[in-house]
Parts: structure tokens; sequence; C-alpha cells
């Protein structure tokens, strides 16, 4: 497997990137609340210092990313951050949606190109790593096609994951073509850009879900069944749900905000501690 592209660009930055992406899956991982002091004997620093470098990059100290990390966190985000998708429904899903004040503007393949599996399309990747661990990014010259995650199932896995998607494309490795929008993906940009761009490449029930999850706030999360609602198919929950499950672009394409009427996460393609690690975390954003 090729070496990751870092995401953070200066020698210090690079580092506390490193020390966060490791003390963020250490936190995730552990089946009690970890201490200050454990945390930061593994990341070989000082409790104070790491505690203002968590804080400094994350908004919030470590002690109170945990809770939002608890399982009742779903439940409160049901409870307090719901949203019924009824201004996206007004203008007819026809927007981008917004995620941690970057816009991001997108376009769909057609229907009759999505048959066609990928024939005659070129998809470059690359390997970066993200706040969630190593991801697998892809995306034509459109833009980004695909992002998954590795954390779980493994890099192997996850390229394979992603390849199966359009069995027929020409794929080709240039982590620096896909840098500049993985960078602004994920908050890493300098600016120089003013959205990420997406490629949608699915069904059209499939694209008209993930408009739908595209139009959820970041900070705030809706459930299976409203989506249905919102696509006009208010009977087709499953349907949605396998839909939701597919959407490709993770992270960008917010399928992690959709949940159980009940306020249970629901499934989770990457592995539900990444579901609840990007819930964490944009909760942060949205409260600081």
């Amino acid at each position: 497997m090729t070496q990751h592209s870092q995401i953070a660009d200066t020698p210090e930055s690079a580092y506390h990137y490193q020390v966060i992406r490791r003390a963020i899956n250490m936190i995730d991982s552990a089946e009690e609340n970890v201490s200050l002091e454990s945390i930061a004997a593994d990341m070989g620093m000082s409790p104070a210092h790491f505690q203002r470098v968590f804080s400094r990059w994350v908004g919030v100290s470590p002690k109170r990313y945990q809770q939002y990390l608890m399982l009742g966190h779903a439940k409160s985000l049901l409870s307090e951050r719901f949203t019924t998708l009824e201004v996206s429904q007004s203008v007819g899903l026809s927007g981008s949606g917004r995620l941690h004040d970057l816009f991001l503007r997108w376009e769909a393949m057609s229907p009759g190109d999505f048959a066609r599996k990928g024939d005659g399309l070129t998809i470059f990747w690359g390997w970066f790593e993200s706040p969630f661990g190593p991801a697998i990014v892809m995306g034509t010259e459109k833009g980004i096609c695909g992002i998954g995650f590795a954390a779980e199932m493994g890099e192997e896995a996850a390229f394979e994951d992603m390849l199966k998607r359009w069995p027929k494309a020409e794929f080709t490795e240039d982590p620096m073509m896909l840098r500049p929008w993985v960078l602004q993906a994920f908050g890493a940009g300098d600016g120089s850009l003013d959205a990420a761009p997406l490629f949608l490449i699915g069904a059209p029930f499939q694209i008209k879900v993930w408009e739908a999850l595209l139009s959820i706030p970041s900070g705030q999360v809706t459930t299976y069944s409203e989506i249905a609602r919102v696509v006009g198919a208010p009977r087709a929950v499953r349907a949605v749900g396998t839909a939701v499950g597919r959407n490709p672009i993770s992270w960008l394409i917010p399928c992690h905000r959709a949940l159980r009427k009940s306020g249970g996460l629901g499934g989770y393609h990457w592995g539900l501690p990444m579901k609840r690690a990007m819930l964490a975390m944009e909760t942060v954003y949205a409260e600081h």
C-alpha cells in the first residue's frame, strides 16, 4: 500500500495533527473514559501540554470530548438537534449543504453514465491521513467521487470496497491531483479554493437520498424515515437506509447524521466507532 499524504503542511502542525488523530482513535476505542494523564503519556507529552494542543485542535478538552462520545449522545442529538429538512424540501434539494463553514458544490452523473458502471471513466485515487484515520479518496476531473475510511476494516478491504463500486472504470494513483480538494474537504485548505467539488456517481434514487443528506446542517441529525418522507417515498425507509449505506463520499455526504427514530445510531458502512467520532466532532464545532 502506498504511503499516505499528510493533510497538515508545516512540521509542527503535521506532528500535532498526528498526535490528535492518535488521541481521538485511542479515546474512541476505549470501553470507558480515559484519564488525561493516560492519554498524554501515550502521546509522549505532559498532561498540560497535551490538553493545550488537544483543546486548540478539537475545540474542547479531552474530558469534554469523551462526553460527546457516550452512547447516549445520539439520543440527545435527536431530541435537541433534529432537523425536519423542511427548508431543503422547499427548495427542491437543489442546493449544496454546509459543512464546517465550507460550501460544497456538486453535480451528479447521468443515469445512463451510471448504468455503464464507470466504463470510459478515469478515477484518480490516493491515501490521506484524516481526522478519522487513513482515508482512501477517489475523484474524477469533475470532483471527489469517493471517500472511505480504513480504521475499522483495514486499508486493503477499504480500497477494494471502493474499487468495486465502479468496476469498469480506469483507476490511476495520483494523490497530488486530489490533494487540494482533500485539504479543503477536511478543513485544512489555504483558502485558494472556494469549494471542494463533489461528483455523485449513483443510481437516480440513491442520488436523491444523497442530496437529502447534503441538506442536513453540520451539528444536526435527522432520521431515515424523515429522509424517506423528503424524497417522496415515505414507506421506503429500508430502501433509504440501503441508499444511505451505499453513499460513496463519506463525511462530505453526511450519512453519519442519519439516525434511527429510537435514537439509535443505526448502521455505518465504515464502522460505528467512526460514526460516533464524526457526530462528536461536529457537535463540538456546533457548540463552539
